[in-house]
């Protein structure tokens, strides 16, 4: 089951200050929204994997259900994936890794097992979906990924974030994008981080200033 935490509980908690509001962007067009999968790679889902987030495979249902409600409505579904950078341009995050930087160097790298996608993600390039590789934690991070000139080909204003991990990679672009001046929703019941409280962090965080939150069924109301 995805992470068990009462995303409503966490908006009440800001309400008060947004005129009862629990959430800001009303008014969403879906044909300018992008929902972004971030991660959602086998080096982050297998049993044992690299980067094992078990919590990342009971969510793949809540995903492909976003992605057909974007497909459905006319907006932009975009699934990043972690690479392993070309050279040495990240070295302190190698330092951070330790004694595992080369497993992870090798798991992310374009060919490899850990580098593909999950088998059962619903991606569907031939009907619109893009893949856009990325060699930082953001998607947003300069001269390491194409996906803001991707979003601002297409004529997109608002994000919709899913994937893993939810405090590291999603959180990451989510707050990139937020200072971008894009609109950003999470989908609280389609991220997954290795543990409910930290989970709950993020979207405390994302709640306060960064994000709205959403469940995966308040999603496709919206988008419908």
């Amino acid at each position: 089951m995805p992470h068990a935490v009462d995303h409503h509980a966490i908006l009440a908690r800001f309400a008060a200050s947004r005129g009862g509001a629990a959430n800001i962007f009303t008014d969403i067009d879906p044909r300018r929204l992008a929902h972004i999968c971030v991660d959602m790679q086998n080096g982050f889902m297998e049993p044992g994997a690299p980067v094992e987030v078990p919590e990342a495979r009971t969510i793949v249902d809540n995903i492909n259900r976003i992605s057909a409600a974007v497909r459905s409505a006319g907006g932009l579904n975009v699934f990043l994936r972690f690479t392993t950078p070309g050279d040495e341009s990240w070295s302190n995050f190698a330092r951070r890794m330790g004694a595992d930087a080369a497993k992870h160097r090798a798991a992310f790298t374009p060919g490899a097992h850990h580098h593909q996608f999950w088998p059962t993600l619903d991606v569907r390039v031939d009907e619109g979906d893009a893949i856009v590789d990325k060699h930082r934690f953001s998607g947003f991070t300069p001269g390491t990924s194409g996906l803001d000139a991707v979003l601002r080909a297409h004529g997109i204003d608002t994000l919709l974030i899913t994937g893993t991990l939810t405090n590291c990679c999603c959180e990451s672009t989510a707050r990139d994008a937020m200072q971008l001046n894009y609109r950003v929703l999470i989908a609280a019941d389609a991220n997954a981080a290795l543990s409910d409280e930290e989970h709950a962090a993020t979207l405390h965080i994302m709640a306060m200033v960064f994000a709205d939150i959403y469940s995966t069924d308040e999603v496709v109301g919206l988008l419908a």
